[in-house]
């Protein structure tokens, strides 16, 4: 047992043990130090390296997109100018987009090409990923894997095996638009058949059985309950195939003969100068690759606001 002593006046008690000796005092904890702001940078770098390298990511995607899109403004001081640098603001690439004819000839053969490639390997690729999906057949492992190999093949091998054919088939001398044609929906195809295949396997079947049980017919539980739901994965594959059409380069240098696309006449003039209206043609595509991206979002949006 502890005694304590009478307090002076104005003073706190102090427990004294037995025999009258007082208590040592409580020792004063030491406060902790202030963490140096070396510490506090590299704590704050750890806990947003994430974030640091998801903005470096998106800076080295788009800042060659900015570059174009401030190019297109560009008034180079000669035609015949080489130096790739922004010297005053101008409007007039973006007044006079086809200054060359033969620019917008290609252009327009580019685009003519990657509508034709995207329609039939959209339907063909789509009938083909349905079938694999779907059905069982003799080969089908043997399909899905060979199905792959356009996608892993060099485009190189890719342009050089077609090549190779076309003259086998005695088609030589009549290389041009229809052999390019050819060569992009072979390549496309495989990209829409692993597409579509991977919105098919994903889809709910129960939905299917759900509207034959109500006695739909095959034809309207088709169109109104499975195409719906496989639509988004079609149209994806759709855009991914003209992209790869309009700006693939070696497969269609390769089997063009004399005919020349958009990205066949940006490396040609390149080798000369560069015009300007090339950055508008593709700024023009970047804001249209945009609005179809915000379009998809703002109805995806609107369905789910519906629901």
């Amino acid at each position: 047992m502890t005694d304590l002593q009478d307090p002076q006046p104005g003073a706190r008690a102090r427990p004294v043990a037995q025999g009258g000796a007082p208590r040592p005092p409580r020792p004063t904890p030491t406060p902790t130090p202030a963490r140096a702001p070396r510490g506090d940078l590299v704590g704050w770098l750890k806990d947003h390296l994430v974030l640091i390298l998801g903005l470096l990511v998106l800076a080295y995607t788009f800042v060659p997109i900015a570059v174009v899109v401030l190019m297109s403004f560009n008034q180079p001081l000669s035609e015949q100018s080489k130096i790739y640098q922004f010297q005053g603001f101008t409007l007039d690439n973006w007044l006079n987009p086809c200054e060359d004819p033969s620019m917008c000839e290609a252009l327009g053969r580019s685009i003519e090409i990657g509508l034709l490639a995207t329609l039939v390997a959209t339907v063909l690729g789509t009938l083909a990923a349905f079938a694999m999906v779907r059905h069982e057949f003799v080969g089908r492992s043997t399909s899905n894997l060979l199905i792959f190999l356009p996608m892993a093949a060099p485009e190189i091998v890719l342009g050089s095996s077609l090549l190779a054919m076309f003259v086998a088939s005695g088609l030589a001398g009549q290389l041009g638009f229809w052999t390019i044609l050819v060569a992009h929906i072979m390549f496309c195809l495989s990209f829409v058949v692993v597409t579509v295949r991977a919105r098919l396997a994903g889809m709910d079947d129960n939905l299917e059985q759900a509207a034959m049980d109500l006695y739909a017919t095959p034809a309207q539980t088709f169109w109104r309950i499975t195409f719906p739901l496989v639509f988004p994965g079609i149209l994806g594959a759709a855009l991914l195939s003209f992209s790869l059409s309009f700006d693939d380069f070696i497969i269609t240098n390769l089997n063009s003969g004399n005919t020349t696309t958009f990205p066949m006449y940006v490396y040609g003039v390149s080798r000369r100068t560069v015009p300007m209206q090339i950055n508008v043609i593709g700024t023009v595509m970047i804001v249209v690759s945009i609005a179809i991206v915000v379009a998809g979002e703002l109805n995806n949006r609107r369905r789910r606001v519906s629901l």
